[in-house]
């Protein structure tokens, strides 16, 4: 479980958002940082109990966290460090077109996700191919009854197609499925959950549950 001191430099950060404060707390962070890998290694571990490509990938805790510093070039807000911890993990590392997990840690926004954000033009054509022929398998993915429970709104309406995207009609069985332009799921949880002993167990049941998802949309690319 996470050390409860971990989450309170999240917050603290979150009021004393300057680099001043950052450089006399430096090593709150450093502490924090390496207490965040520990419970990141965790997730690893269990994660490659399920999941046969993050197995493959051997992936390194260090690798999988994000910096907490942002990128202000083009924000207006130029806050120098993000209020919140993240990690993602994937067979395909940050950045690259492969679906994962992401566990995001922040004072009243924790929340477990998984599959892809967003694909680019080419991973989305491939999806919606395998869409477009194996809808039903997505389809039992998304109405599964632990599937339902941890994720009663599968994918953001917001972030779809008004119209069947090139190539596809509007009488295709799979035309909802078809329109979308990306493809995540999340479950909020309480940041006490964090601090408690069976933490790991009910992320990577949260994680397992989405797991078919993962592997349909890597399958897709692959």
């Amino acid at each position: 479980m996470l050390q409860s001191s971990t989450f309170q430099f999240i917050k603290d950060l979150k009021t004393n958002n300057n680099k001043e404060w950052f450089e006399v707390n430096r090593k709150v962070y450093q502490r924090a940082k390496e207490d965040f890998l520990v419970q990141v290694q965790a997730i690893i571990h269990g994660l490659e109990a399920f999941d046969a490509e993050i197995a493959f990938a051997k992936l390194e805790p260090k690798k999988c966290i994000f910096r907490i510093n942002r990128d202000t070039r083009f924000s207006a807000d130029k806050s120098p460090y993000k209020n919140n911890m993240g990690a993602w993990f994937s067979g395909g590392a940050k950045g690259l077109q492969r679906a994962g997990y992401y566990l995001h840690l922040e004072e009243g926004g924790c929340f477990l996700a998984g599959g892809m954000y967003m694909p680019e033009a080419e991973a989305l054509k491939k999806i919606r191919q395998e869409i477009h022929y194996n809808y039903k398998d997505l389809q039992a993915i998304l109405t599964e009854i632990s599937f339902q429970n941890f994720f009663p709104r599968a994918f953001d309406p917001d972030l779809k197609l008004k119209k069947a995207p090139q190539g596809y009609k509007e009488d295709n069985p799979a035309i909802e499925l078809l329109k979308l332009k990306s493809f995540t799921v999340s479950h909020n949880f309480a940041e006490q959950k964090l601090m408690e002993p069976g933490f790991n167990d009910f992320a990577l049941d949260v994680f397992k549950t989405m797991q078919p998802l993962v592997k349909f949309l890597n399958q897709s690319l692959d």
